[in-house]
């Protein structure tokens, strides 16, 4: 195909996806020629335009690729990875939760839960965490964005929360408690790491170009790595609620080896999330997962 003037490339207005993309956004590196246009919107916004093929890189959920993986190849570089870590749920500080496993599932069923979208990896765990050959039907919620659940909570209008993003390392000190971390859950379970985003490419880009188009982002994330400090306070600007510190915690949590390649491991783990999910009925066919070489 002909070289467009730029490529539109979307992700999410996190430090962690800022972190990622500082070296491109501030160009320091070589991008063998390719321009890029930064389009920031929220993971269910951009998991919803993929389904569309509106953007020719971006960052999606896992679970979204399963609705997308015709038209989108994953690139092996971008991957935010739980690894013993990832979306939680949290209930207002006092509420009171059982935290025997079959009684916590039992209890979580029989509540109202804000979830922030239902093509999100975060709705993908919980769904596989209380899936039973006894209970088939999706658990109770209502699909607020992401930055509004905390707030949706708190005004009684969910009893339960399904938080990702920098809410993972803020609850507490926006008065919440802890109920289950998926991340952990999935783990334990499994014994990998929980697969929750990644960056994908249009297919309509030939081999050659998706090649060298990882190459460019593969070499971003890298330079951030190893300028950690130039990197985070460029991302500070979309860090909510969280101090320099925080964010460098935050983006290390989720900018990593598994970022720079999935490895064998990030494979299966992929292979596994998926597996499973279609093994429950949760996503309707086997996903072929095809990475850019």
């Amino acid at each position: 195909m002909a070289r467009p003037e730029a490529l539109s490339l979307g992700h999410s207005p996190d430090p962690d996806d800022a972190f990622m993309f500082y070296a491109l956004a501030e160009h320091k590196i070589d991008t063998r020629g390719w321009n890029f246009e930064h389009t920031l919107q929220d993971i269910q916004t951009l998991n919803e335009r993929a389904t569309r093929s509106e953007l020719a890189i971006s960052a999606i959920s896992i679970h979204a690729y399963a609705f997308v993986s015709d038209r989108y190849a994953l690139l092996p570089c971008g991957a935010s990875m739980g690894d013993g870590y990832g979306p939680m749920l949290v209930v207002k500080r006092g509420v009171e939760f059982p935290t025997e496993p079959h009684s916590l599932k039992t209890w979580l069923r029989d509540r109202l839960i804000a979830v922030p979208g239902l093509m999100t990896s975060a709705w993908l765990s919980l769904q596989l965490y209380l899936a039973d050959s006894e209970h088939q039907e999706l658990p109770k919620h209502i699909v607020v964005p992401f930055d509004e659940i905390f707030p949706t909570v708190l005004e009684g209008k969910a009893e339960v929360g399904l938080i990702i993003h920098e809410g993972q390392l803020t609850y507490g000190q926006e008065g919440f408690e802890k109920v289950l971390d998926l991340g952990q859950w999935w783990k334990a379970e499994t014994g990998l790491p929980l697969p929750l985003g990644g960056n994908v490419i249009r297919k309509d880009f030939s081999l050659a170009e998706r090649s060298e188009i990882n190459i460019v982002l593969r070499e971003s994330i890298e330079y951030g790595l190893q300028h950690r400090k130039a990197g985070v306070a460029h991302a500070m600007p979309l860090a909510r609620g969280m101090d320099e510190t925080l964010a460098d915690e935050f983006i290390g949590m989720y900018v990593n080896d598994y970022t720079l390649d999935y490895g064998d491991t990030g494979r299966a783990a992929i292979r596994e999330f998926l597996g499973r999910a279609h093994a429950a009925g949760l996503i309707p066919e086997i996903v072929n997962l095809e990475f850019v070489v």
